[in-house]
């Protein structure tokens, strides 16, 4: 594993995603400052090397970067401004990591310019597995010249880093990514439904499919059908990846954003809709690709 400078960081927001970020950082040598509103998540961050601050401020105290991931724009709103901006040093790098709408993204790189930081808007992709792993991909808006020192801070959590373009552009590439997944994903468990229903074998399917012009991500390496992909969701009943709220929220966030900028995006409304439904029949926490027990029919 690199070696990397001891850096103090704060992380803030340890859920699903942010557990496993945090204790890469802490993997790679890096004194980590965790806070959380759980007591749960911020014991888990303790066995995993961190060190658990009792609040944002305490936290930020003298961090030389600080790394947050939160639920939705409202939060990363609020935490900046009135936890992370009046008490983190000047010096220190913020990076957040929630995927948020882009406005919110914007407004609170404007804010920390104004107050003097240096900010980055850095969404992942992913899944709680390569969060866990260290993984991830990273898609950063930023000023292009304090690049350099976010992929580095990034690295012990990153497979790959992007910058997608200025502040904003990392929520960008992020919506526009997993609308096209969520998409796909959709049209596969058609096909894979629809291939049960003619007789064909599923799993021969996906072997002629993952060769031929059908191949794509959500078949070959995220396979909804158990059996083809080992380390996919689909064996292991849909436990774990990313959950159906996850994508049902990005999908809104894509369409909000289509709608301010006076795109069309038919399929990704579509999309929207379907995973509303799936996430109202009780699947929110399932990994997205059980939306194909909808189109089976068998929603157990």
């Amino acid at each position: 594993m690199r070696e990397y400078v001891m850096t103090r960081i704060a992380f803030i927001g340890l859920g699903n995603m942010g557990g496993g970020m945090a204790a890469n950082q802490a993997k790679a040598g890096r004194e980590v400052m965790a806070f959380d509103l759980s007591a749960a998540a911020l014991d888990k961050a303790k066995a995993a090397g961190c060190a658990p601050a009792a609040s944002v401020a305490e936290a930020v105290k003298g961090a030389d970067a600080v790394i947050t991931m939160l639920p939705a724009g409202p939060h990363v709103r609020q935490v900046y401004a009135e936890q992370v901006l009046p008490h983190a040093p000047k010096s220190a790098l913020l990076i957040d990591c929630s995927t948020i709408d882009v406005e919110s993204a914007r407004a609170v790189a404007a804010q920390a310019k104004a107050a003097g930081f240096r900010f980055a808007d850095a969404p992942v992709s992913g899944g709680t597995a390569a969060a866990e792993a260290g993984t991830l991909a990273f898609m950063v808006g930023c000023d292009e010249p304090d690049f350099p020192a976010i992929e580095d801070i990034i690295s012990p959590m990153s497979r790959v880093t992007f910058r997608a373009g200025d502040h904003g552009a990392g929520q960008a590439a992020k919506i526009c990514n997993n609308m096209v997944l969520g998409i796909s994903m959709i049209g596969v468990c058609e096909a894979l439904a629809l291939a049960e229903k003619l007789g064909l074998d599923p799993v021969k399917f996906h072997e002629i499919s993952s060769q031929s012009s059908g191949q794509c991500w959500s078949l070959t390496s995220y396979c909804p059908w158990p059996g083809p992909v080992p380390t996919a969701p689909s064996n292991r009943d849909y436990e774990g990846g990313f959950a159906t709220a996850m994508m049902l929220k990005d999908l809104k966030l894509a369409q909000e954003a289509a709608a301010k900028a006076g795109a069309a995006a038919p399929l990704g409304a579509q999309a929207e809709g379907l995973y509303a439904v799936f996430d109202r029949l009780g699947f929110g926490s399932r990994d997205f690709s059980a939306i194909l027990k909808l189109f089976r029919g068998d929603l157990s």
